[in-house]
């Protein structure tokens, strides 16, 4: 599983990048390029968190996180070479066939495949993904963490109760 969620696309600035922090008027981005950080304020542009993005799935109920396609693409990236972003439209979608075969054929367009592909590009190329990975599990095991002292601190106050009841 890769972690998303502190990567962002910015329309009108080009790539991909990483939340650096929060302001109430905007972000403080990081280019991977870089490493130099700026402020983009939320009144000029539009953010999109990748960790939020999905396609469409046959099943109406259903969405693909654009991490499972970028996993099932990293899985088939030997087996299956990267599609050209400036592929047809019959090639975007055969390709998005083979790596994901319940996406919505009709109501995913060639023009969201061409992003997720430029996405993906962007990442690869940086060798990104392995960083993404790690930050999935150290998140995993972070909750985990959380989960486990939650359960103890319940415990002990169960036993505390227990205690005053039978004084």
């Amino acid at each position: 599983m890769m972690n998303l969620d502190k990567l962002v696309v910015i329309g009108g600035v080009s790539g991909i990048h990483k939340v650096a922090a929060n302001r109430s008027n905007g972000l403080i981005i990081e280019n991977f390029d870089t490493g130099k950080k700026r402020f983009v304020g939320s009144r000029k542009y539009q953010f999109t968190p990748l960790g939020s993005v999905t396609i469409y799935a046959e099943n109406p109920d259903d969405v693909i996180k654009l991490s499972d396609v970028f996993e099932e693409m990293l899985a088939q990236k030997d087996s299956l070479p990267i599609v050209a972003t400036n592929a047809s439209k019959e090639d975007m979608h055969k390709y998005f066939g083979a790596i994901m075969p319940t996406y919505d054929k009709d109501r995913v367009h060639a023009s969201d495949m061409k992003k997720i592909v430029k996405w993906f590009n962007f990442l690869s190329e940086r060798d990104l993904f392995p960083q993404l990975e790690l930050a999935a599990q150290e998140a995993e095991a972070l909750a985990a963490q959380e989960a486990e002292e939650k359960a103890t601190e319940a415990d002990a106050t169960t036993k505390a109760d227990e205690v005053e009841k039978t004084e």
